[in-house]
């Protein structure tokens, strides 16, 4: 990893779990530094991903994830028909609005975190193949789940980024943190 996620105050095992899972996202959102829509939108490996592509999908998983905790119906429901489309920018769509939603998505995921009495809480699995019939998972899980998707993702958005032009996730840290002085 290629940024040094800061000591939660001693004790806050939420705190260090989100600082790890914002570390993750930033992975995948400096990946988009500094390229034009149409760079972020390219597939240039032998894989479909693109950048904007995974940042959609990353911020479309982490909305399910925070709606399935939250015992509430998915905004985006996708199917195995349209699951495609959650890894690709559709009409009006841009990396910057997606960027934005995503923003939004990371906001309401801290505050419900924040809101639970314990990261011991459960919430109810989806009915799913993959899923044991009524299986729970905790806060703790979500976090670590979330933590783990983000992490993944951010590994393909460092391939993908090095291949459109070379930079490397380590010469995009430096980029951010030099455009923050």
């Amino acid at each position: 990893m290629p940024t040094h996620v800061l000591a939660e105050d001693y004790g806050d095992e939420a705190g260090a779990l989100l600082a790890f899972l914002e570390a993750q996202r930033g992975g995948l959102r400096r990946a988009l530094m500094g390229l034009t829509d149409a760079q972020a939108a390219e597939r240039p490996s032998a894989s479909e991903l693109s950048l904007a592509g995974l940042v959609k999908h990353a911020a479309e998983t982490e909305q399910g994830w925070l709606e399935t905790a939250q015992q509430r119906p998915r905004s985006v429901a996708r199917t195995p028909e349209t699951w495609h489309l959650s890894f690709r920018l559709e009409d009006g769509e841009t990396p910057a609005g997606v960027l934005e939603f995503w923003d939004g998505v990371a906001r309401r995921t801290e505050e419900f975190i924040r809101s639970v009495p314990s990261l011991n809480d459960t919430f109810p699995l989806p009915a799913m193949p993959w899923f044991p019939d009524g299986a729970r998972q905790s806060m703790r899980w979500l976090l670590l789940h979330l933590i783990e998707e983000m992490a993944r993702h951010a590994g393909h958005a460092d391939i993908i980024r090095e291949s459109l032009d070379g930079k490397t996730a380590f010469e995009l840290v430096d980029e951010e943190r030099k455009a923050q002085v």
